[in-house]
């Protein structure tokens, strides 16, 4: 996740590479410059992005709601915490009955909306405008892991303490749900929630100062991302790049996956991915990228039918697999490392040629990637 943004910068270099040899291939090297290729490309009509800027704004409003309860529960969790001295041995000690089920029901929060997020991060995450709100949502890391790709934000609890880029806010909270949080971060205190005698993976009274914290960040920035979405106007740029630079970032989900407690169970040291699977985050990006070429298929259908047909057909061929991966792994098979390997490169491979197709389109039509 730290490299994410230079593995981005790579994939699209190397993308556009791949497509320009492409496009220069045949016996005509002048094709490029011949005025008809020329007058077509600008002439070109600009694509109906109406679908995808809707589907951002119903995501948007599903992330604010879930940002905004997690919130509130975060606010109830801190009161009862201070009314403690911030002792969680003491809180868990003298209100279990009413603890214990609000941290079930803060972490049943955060998986319903880990997916609002993921279905439009490839929308996010590929609009140069919007990408600041991935990197502190979802992507970016803490300054000591990459100071290069950290976060724009420190976080200060309610004592003072001040966190310095501390990671975006999903990894945040849900390390402090889970009880994940790196070293130096404020740490969840391990308990019997569920009181059947055993301490288990999740099992944890969060820190209150630094969940409240996290969740009021979280909300507040949900919110900026809602507002910019509804500012922003997709242009054909926009939406191309968005695929080039998003559908090619397969290798990097399918490494967090094989590294997280999915595949390795609980010999995983992974501070994050641990509690919704990379397979299900995956597929719900496809989702939002599978949006983006719906607008976009009758724009490259003008520089190519077939291409633009067979393009989709790959796409979705793409998602269905993805998909079938996870309904397996949720009827409980368990992918060795050695098989998401093996999975994470075809999968790539796939990506890595819809990319191609997609970047070569834009340049038959004159539009920009932007890198």
């Amino acid at each position: 996740m730290a490299a994410r943004r230079k593995v981005l910068s790579l994939l699209v270099t190397t993308v556009l590479g791949a497509a320009s040899l492409v496009a220069c291939g045949g016996d005509d090297e002048t094709a490029a410059s011949d005025p008809a290729t020329t007058e077509a490309a600008s002439t070109a009509p600009a694509a109906q992005l109406a679908g995808v800027k809707d589907y951002l704004g119903e995501h948007t409003s599903l992330l604010t709601g879930f940002t905004s309860e997690l919130k509130a529960d975060a606010e109830q969790y801190a009161a009862l915490a201070e009314a403690a001295g911030y002792d969680n041995e003491q809180l868990w000690s003298e209100n279990a009955d009413e603890v214990g089920p609000l941290v079930e029901k803060l972490k049943a929060t955060w998986i319903e909306g880990n997916p609002y997020y993921e279905r439009m991060e490839g929308i996010v995450a590929g609009t140069p405008s919007l990408a600041q709100y991935d990197v502190i949502l979802d992507a970016g890391s803490s300054a000591t892991e990459d100071p290069e790709s950290a976060v724009p934000f420190d976080l200060e609890l309610g004592d003072g303490t001040v966190l310095k880029q501390p990671g975006n806010l999903y990894n945040l909270t849900e390390g402090a749900l889970w009880g994940t949080v790196p070293e130096g971060m404020p740490a969840s205190t391990p308990v019997d929630l569920d009181a059947d005698g055993k301490e288990e993976f999740g099992e944890v009274l969060p820190d209150a100062r630094f969940l409240l914290a996290s969740a009021e960040a979280f909300d507040r920035y949900a919110n900026e991302l809602a507002d910019a979405g509804d500012d922003w106007r997709p242009s054909d740029s926009d939406a191309f790049t968005a695929l080039v630079v998003m559908v090619p970032t397969m290798s990097e989900y399918f490494g967090q996956w094989k590294e997280s407690r999915f595949v390795l169970g609980d010999q995983s040291n992974a501070e994050s991915f641990n509690v919704v699977s990379r397979l299900s985050d995956i597929n719900d990006i496809l989702t939002g990228l599978s949006v983006i070429y719906g607008d976009l298929q009758s724009t490259l259908a003008d520089a190519d039918p077939a291409q633009a047909e067979q393009t989709g057909r790959e796409l979705n061929d793409l998602q269905a697999f993805v998909e079938d991966l996870y309904k397996r792994e949720q009827k409980g098979n368990r992918f060795t490392p050695e098989q998401a390997d093996v999975l994470g490169t075809e999968a790539q491979e796939r990506a890595t040629a819809i990319a191609g197709q997609v970047s070569q389109a834009a340049a038959a039509l004159g539009v920009t990637i932007e890198q």
